[in-house]
């Protein structure tokens, strides 16, 4: 099967239109896994991530080597070598690298080989009696399994999902969802509208209305909700979870798929202004320690939440079709991503801060994570991060762009790129270059080079921050072009047309808690950056533990205009580097006025409790320097403001 066969003409689409009546359609398609390649700083990016521990973990981590119950070992038998190819099968195929192929084809082939007459795949052997015949894992597999086919074509996975869907039908009324998945359940509506527009059959909705009846209920969890401040230890419960709770932002998009019921589109955003109200930070994601925390800045935020949020708003997206997600992925995908991260992607952390000042082994306010949670390590506080941390920028770059049901092409986020797809009622082949060094300057310039003339719809985002911005066909410029909205070029492309966009990027100021005011340009956020001392503290193999110490003054005050941000605050852009995301590398620095406040100082190894602004100072006016959240490991996203 070739892998670029998409577009309105391939069959699958064909299969959906025919045959799908019981499912709404999706406004738009997400294209097979290989049809969109990375190119300048995101190449960069995922070749940075497969030479660190996405492309080694499984070589030294006791959890995938040498003897995961996923390869017929003895050992870890749950989610972690699932979660660990649900990134590594997109970061391969995406890189073409054939040292990562030949890993991922080791793990699906014991799969395939070892699904059992019954239909049922995975471990038998499970040492932690809680976890036995739990359905969860293998949501993720199967996951696995669908982008594997799409990459290689390979005739087995269809077949081997039939039977395990029907065993599974035949055995959830007697062996229910429990613990994870109950929660969890919309991750399998995903694998189960994949199989039906290839194989359609009633069997497979069937099955989703089952593990609806047996999942938990997210809408009715949000319209009543019972969690406006962080939650005490008695409050804790799966509900309260963050991971769970980025992977149920997608439930009530995809369960409206089958019930057509309005109010379960309409439940989508009261969920999301519900999180943001009451539990949303700067950095775009909401906070989790490992539960609902609320919106201090100290709060910290699980790295799982951040990329299972990641992948939640692709599908809400391809789902729904609404701008406002392509902005959200993007705030979370340039900002806590890369942030989480050591810059050569050799460390991660468990829990991250937007006012994070030190990382070492302390008690803080966390929910109910241990004091290791904010270190840059191998698996500090609990090891599903190191397993999961892996699908983010792959799977970013494999819904960068989307079909739509006319045959045409979808531009979801920007970043460098390249997309191969067949498009137009013809079906014609065409590819678009997207050269442009986007989240970090405004323009973007496409190319498109289609296999022959052809008439199709190419939609570009247009941010709700992008007040003013600007599309030229051919330096022709295009009208109506409005922030929050898609923007439509219907036109017969030949090879040689460019679209030259340009987003004004003006400084901005957001009200966050107590008063306090993040400065955003873009997408991005931006952060104080605070002099780094890493301390090596254990070492694991090839990878290490470090705590990071600050070694210049972080509490400061910042003398801004909260309403005209862009008079006091100077922009400064410098070349792209090999290590965008790091403290030296990054290619934005923000100059402003700040007085620090004397009174504000560590608590519990965090700091201490964020003043209430407007503030006064007595200090002395400095300047002080802000880069990209996701550069600074270090920070100070959430500053107080100096009364005027």
């Amino acid at each position: 099967m070739p892998r670029y066969a998409v577009g309105m003409k391939y069959v699958a689409l064909l299969c959906l239109a025919a045959s799908l009546q019981a499912l709404e359609p999706p406004a738009y398609e997400p294209l097979p896994l290989g049809s969109i390649k990375a190119r300048g700083w995101l190449l960069r990016q995922i070749e940075i991530q497969a030479g660190g521990l996405s492309g080694r973990l499984d070589e030294f981590w006791p959890s995938l080597a040498p003897d995961s119950g996923w390869l017929g070992g003895e050992g870890e038998s749950w989610e972690r070598g699932p979660y660990y190819l649900d990134g590594l099968v997109p970061l391969a195929y995406t890189l073409d690298d054939p040292r990562l192929i030949a890993k991922v084809k080791k793990w699906v082939e014991w799969t395939i080989a070892n699904q059992r007459p019954d239909g049922s795949i995975g471990p038998l052997h499970q040492k932690d009696p809680n976890r036995a015949g739990d359905w969860w894992p293998n949501f993720v597999m199967l996951k696995v399994l669908a982008q594997y086919q799409e990459a290689t074509g390979d005739p087995r996975i269809i077949p081997l999902m039939e039977r395990y869907f029907r065993y599974q039908a035949a055995m959830l009324p007697t062996r229910p969802l429990f613990r994870w998945a109950v929660y969890r359940w919309a991750d399998q509506l995903v694998s189960l509208f994949w199989l039906h527009q290839r194989k359609p059959d009633d069997a497979w909705l069937d099955l989703a209305r089952l593990l609806h009846r047996q999942g938990f209920d997210w809408r009715a969890h949000f319209a009543d909700f019972a969690y406006p401040e962080k939650v005490t230890k008695e409050q804790i419960s799966l509900a309260t979870h963050v991971v769970n709770n980025a992977m149920a932002l997608k439930t009530s998009a995809l369960w409206w798929r089958i019930s057509g019921d309005a109010a379960d589109r309409d439940a989508v955003y009261h969920q999301l202004a519900t999180l943001d109200r009451h539990h949303g930070q700067p950095n775009g994601v909401h906070s989790g320690d490992e539960h609902y925390a609320g919106p201090d800045p100290t709060q910290g935020t699980e790295l799982c939440a951040v990329v299972e949020a990641m992948y939640s708003l692709h599908l809400l997206t391809a789902t729904l079709g609404d701008p406002a997600f392509g902005d959200r992925l993007e705030k979370i995908a340039y900002n806590p991503l890369p942030g989480t991260f050591t810059a050569d992607m050799w460390a991660h952390q468990y829990d991250q801060q937007a006012n994070q000042v030190l990382c070492n082994v302390h008690p803080r306010a966390w929910t109910n994570n241990r004091p290791d949670s904010n270190l840059y390590g191998l698996e500090p506080n609990f090891g599903c991060c190191t397993a999961n941390m892996h699908q983010g920028w792959p799977k970013l770059v494999s819904h960068l762009w989307m079909a739509t049901p006319d045959g045409g092409l979808a531009a979801v986020a920007y970043a460098p790129s390249e997309v191969r797809a067949r498009v137009g009622r013809s079906g014609v082949r065409a590819t678009i270059a997207a050269d442009t060094e986007y989240p970090f300057r405004g323009q973007v310039r496409l190319r498109v080079s289609p296999a022959a003339p052809v008439r199709f719809e190419l939609r570009l985002r247009i941010p709700r921050w992008a007040e003013g911005a600007q599309v030229r066909v051919n330096g022709r410029a295009e009208t109506n072009v409005r922030p929050n909205t898609w923007h439509p070029i219907l036109r017969t492309w030949r090879k040689g047309d460019r679209v030259e966009i340009s987003f004004p990027m003006r400084v901005r100021a957001t009200r966050w808690h107590r008063r306090s005011v993040a400065l955003e340009r873009g997408p991005l956020v931006f952060a104080l950056r605070i002099g780094e001392d890493w301390r090596k503290i254990k070492t694991h193999g090839p990878a290490a533990d470090w705590e990071v110490h600050p070694t210049t003054p972080w509490n400061y005050a910042l003398a801004i205009d909260p309403a005209h941000p862009e008079d006091s605050v100077k922009v400064v852009e410098k070349p792209l580097g090999e290590y965008v995301f790091s403290p030296l590398g990054a290619p934005l620095e923000l100059y402003a006025k700040a007085r620090r406040l004397s009174g504000w100082q560590l608590v519990n190894g965090s700091a201490g409790p964020l003043p209430e602004s407007p503030v006064e100072s007595t200090g002395p006016l400095e300047e002080v320097v802000l880069i990209p959240y996701g550069s600074a490991k270090l920070r100070i996203t959430a500053f107080p403001v100096l009364a005027r």
